[in-house]
C-alpha cells in the first residue's frame, strides 16, 4: 500500500508539473533577451490597466519605450507592491518598476537605475474631517501601504504624533479605508494621490505645498545581478530624456483624466455599465479561477486520498508520514504557503517557479491535507466489525480495505468532499497575492481604474456565488448517484 501511495503521489505531482509548465508564459526569444519585470498594477498614474486591459502609466510607457530602443522584450508580473519587490530580491523576477523610491535600505538589497521621477510624500485625510494638523492624529489610526517609502515615512512620525498604524497591500483599499472614516489619515506619494483626487477619490492633501521625505523613483534589479538589463534601462532612459519622449510621457498621464485611458466615465458606473466595460477582464479572471479550482479539486483529492490511505496503514512509519504531512500543511495559512512556494522556495532551489504552478501546488498541498484528514476519518468511521468479518472470511488486509472498508468510507466522506470543493474555490482568491490574475485580482485592477469598489466587489461576489451554487448542485447530484 505504501509503495502504491508513493507511486500515485509521484504521478500526481508529475501531472501538475507537466501541465502548469506547459502553460508557462516565459517565452524564449532567440534574437533578443526576454526579462521578467514585476510591478504594482494598481498605482495610477504610474502603473494601471486601461480599458483594453493593457498595462499603462508613466512607468509602463517608459519601460515600453526603453525596451524598443534597447532591443529587449519583457514579461510583466503585476501583483502587490511588497510581493513584487520580493520577487526581484529572491531572483524570481529580473527587475521591478513600480514607483519605487530609492532609499539607503533598498540600496543594500538592490541596484537601481538613473533616478527617473522626483516625488514627495503627502499626508491625506477625508474631505469633511476636523483634523487640521498631524498633532490631531494622536490616538487615531493611520492607514499605510505595505513596503512603500510613504509608509516608512508615516511610520517614522508615529512616535512623535502618537497615532496607531494599520497596513494594506493595495492603494485603493487604503484610500477607501480613510474615505469611509475607518482610518483618520494615510501617507502616499504626492503625484499618485493628486492623480487619484483629480479622478474622483474623496480625500484631500494636507501638505500639498510642503511634501515630506522628497526622493526619486528608480528601476531596480537584484544587487549584483542583471547588469545588462540595468545598463540597457539607463541608456534607454538617457535617450528618451534627451529627445523629449520622457516629458511627453509624463505630461500624457499627469495632464489627463483617468477616463481617457480607462473609459471609466460616470455613465459607466452602473453595475451594467461596469460589466459591459470590463466584460473581457471579468471573463478572463473567471476562467483563471475555474482552472485553478478544477485542477486544485482533482489533484488535491488524489493527494488527499493517498494521505488518507496512508493514515490507516498497518505500518506505523507510513501512518506517521501521513500524520506529519497533514499536520504541517493544515497548520500553514494558505497565503503563507503560497508566498513560501512562489517567493521563498526559488531562492533555495535556484529555479524560478511560474505563478500558476505555485498556485496549483499551494492548493494541492493545503487542500489535500484537509482532504487526507477527513478521508482517514471516513475509513476509521466504518464499523470495526466490517474489517473483522472480512478478515474472518480469509481476505488479506489490503483486499479487505479495498473491497470492504474503502467503498463504505467513501460514501461517508461525500459531504466532506463537497464542502472541500467549495472551500477550494473560495481559496483561489488568496492566490491573487502572488499575482495570479483570477477573479479577485481582476476586481482589484478594475477598482484601481474606476474607483467603484462597492459595485465591482458586489459583481465579483455574485460571480463567486453563482459558481459555488453550480458546484454545489453538481456535487449533490453526484452524491445521489453514489448512494
Amino acid at each position: 500500500m505504501f509503495k502504491k501511495g508513493i507511486l500515485i503521489s509521484f504521478l500526481a505531482m508529475l501531472s501538475i508539473t507537466t501541465f502548469v509548465f506547459a502553460m508557462g508564459d516565459n517565452l524564449v526569444h532567440a534574437d533578443k533577451p526576454n526579462y521578467i519585470i514585476s510591478t504594482d498594477a494598481t498605482y495610477p498614474p504610474f502603473d494601471f490597466q486601461d480599458k483594453n486591459n493593457q498595462y499603462v502609466g508613466i512607468d509602463q510607457d517608459i519601460l515600453k519605450e526603453i525596451s524598443k530602443r534597447e532591443n529587449f522584450t519583457y514579461t510583466l508580473k503585476p501583483m502587490s507592491f511588497n510581493s513584487a519587490a520580493q520577487l526581484v530580491s529572491n531572483g524570481q523576477a529580473d527587475g521591478i518598476i513600480a514607483g519605487m523610491v530609492i532609499t539607503e535600505e533598498r540600496k543594500a538589497v538592490y541596484d537601481h537605475s538613473t533616478p527617473y521621477y522626483k516625488t514627495g510624500v503627502a499626508w491625506i485625510v477625508k474631505k469633511d474631517t476636523k483634523i487640521k494638523s498631524l498633532k490631531d492624529l494622536k490616538g487615531k489610526t493611520v492607514a499605510l501601504k505595505t513596503g512603500t517609502a510613504a509608509s516608512e515615512y508615516g511610520k517614522s512620525l508615529q512616535a512623535k504624533y502618537g497615532f496607531n498604524v494599520k497596513y494594506f497591500n493595495d492603494t485603493d483599499t487604503m484610500y477607501n479605508d480613510v474615505a469611509v472614516g475607518n482610518s483618520a489619515a494615510t501617507f502616499e506619494d504626492m503625484p499618485v494621490i493628486q492623480y487619484a483626487i483629480k479622478n474622483g477619490v474623496k480625500l484631500k492633501v494636507m501638505n500639498a505645498d510642503n511634501p515630506g521625505n522628497a526622493g526619486w523613483y528608480g528601476f531596480f534589479v537584484k544587487k549584483g545581478e542583471n547588469k545588462a538589463l540595468l545598463s540597457a534601462f539607463n541608456r534607454g532612459f538617457a535617450a528618451i530624456k534627451k529627445d523629449g519622449t520622457y516629458d511627453k510621457i509624463v505630461a500624457k498621464y499627469l495632464g489627463a483624466n483617468q477616463s481617457t485611458f480607462t473609459g471609466a466615465k460616470k455613465d459607466n458606473f452602473s453595475v451594467l455599465g461596469i460589466l459591459k466595460a470590463n466584460k473581457s477582464a471579468f471573463l478572463k479572471g473567471l476562467w483563471q479561477t475555474i482552472m485553478l479550482t478544477f485542477l486544485g479539486i482533482i489533484l488535491a483529492s488524489i493527494w488527499g486520498v493517498v494521505l488518507g490511505v496512508m493514515g490507516v496503514s498497518q505500518n506505523k512509519f507510513v501512518r506517521g508520514v501521513s500524520t506529519t504531512i497533514i499536520y504541517i500543511f493544515r497548520g500553514l495559512p494558505l497565503m503563507v504557503l503560497a508566498f513560501f512556494i512562489y517567493i521563498g522556495l526559488p531562492g533555495v532551489i535556484g529555479a524560478k517557479i511560474p505563478a500558476f504552478t505555485a498556485g496549483v501546488l499551494t492548493l494541492v498541498l493545503n487542500e489535500g491535507a484537509y482532504t487526507g484528514a477527513f478521508v482517514r476519518g471516513g475509513f476509521e468511521a466504518v464499523e470495526v466489525g466490517q474489517m473483522e468479518a472480512a478478515r474472518s472470511l480469509g481476505l488479506p488486509y489490503r483486499t479487505a480495505m479495498r473491497r470492504v472498508i474503502m467503498p463504505q468510507g467513501l460514501k461517508i466522506m461525500v459531504p466532506s468532499f463537497i464542502n472541500q470543493f467549495i472551500i477550494t474555490l473560495k481559496d483561489t482568491s488568496i492566490l491573487s497575492a502572488i499575482g495570479l490574475l483570477e477573479l479577485t485580482q481582476t476586481g482589484s485592477l478594475i477598482v484601481a481604474r474606476n474607483s467603484q469598489g462597492f459595485r465591482v466587489w458586489a459583481i465579483v461576489a455574485i460571480m463567486y456565488l453563482i459558481i459555488i451554487t453550480l458546484l454545489t448542485w453538481f456535487s449533490n447530484w453526484a452524491q445521489k448517484k453514489l448512494q
